[in-house]
């Protein structure tokens, strides 16, 4: 059951130790740095490699989908608050913060094998879409709004769409195409500059 902190957030079981979720995080990494699979994790286990009991686990995360979740966005890095100042601005920041993520990607074997584990598994995939995929679209999606509202963008536009010719050409370059250079942060600046030029209401 949830409890309340004394400033009304609300707290997941017992009083949550930052230090002993760092411990249990990073008794997953290790086990997977070792080579452990996905599949080959266990509550038991990783309690054990973090010296901690099972309880401990189960009451911070509902099952195994929300550890994992939650180990993969700890290897990530987080995403940096929106300048706010611009619509360009701030979609120039959201899909360079897609570069950023992809670029890691690359770089860590571990978090790359991770991800490719991830996909086999469709009750993970989907929770880590749930949790970290889908807020960081709804945070794209209330950007455009404000464009509507601005009438710096047309009003007839479909959002998902938008964001797909925002964010996936980004993920070509940075995770479709691993051969390829990586891109450099002007790129956020020319993806984002031609989809508006497509976007912008007709005078």
């Amino acid at each position: 059951m949830d409890h309340q902190h004394k400033d009304g957030e609300p707290r997941r079981g017992r009083p949550r130790s930052e230090a002993v979720e760092r411990q249990i995080l990073e008794a997953v990494i290790v086990l997977l740095e070792e080579g452990v699979p996905l599949a080959g994790l266990s509550i038991e286990r990783i309690a054990r490699t973090a010296g901690v009991g099972k309880a401990t686990i189960y009451r911070r995360w509902a099952g195994k989908e929300e550890l994992y979740v939650e180990v993969v966005q700890s290897m990530e890095s987080p995403s940096p608050p929106l300048p706010g100042d611009s619509l360009r601005g701030d979609l120039v920041a959201t899909v360079d913060n897609v570069r950023l993520r992809g670029a890691a990607k690359r770089s860590s074997a571990l978090l790359h094998n991770v991800f490719a584990q991830m996909q086999s598994y469709p009750k993970l995939w989907s929770k880590y879409h749930s949790l970290v995929v889908d807020p960081r679209r709804r945070v794209l999606d209330e950007v455009l709004r404000r464009g509507i509202a601005n009438g710096e963008i047309r009003a007839d536009i479909d959002l998902d769409l938008v964001g797909d010719l925002l964010v996936a050409p980004m993920l070509v370059r940075t995770l479709w195409r691993p051969d390829a250079e990586l891109p450099g942060p002007e790129v956020a600046e020319r993806i984002v500059d031609a989809v508006l030029e497509g976007l912008r209401p007709v005078r």
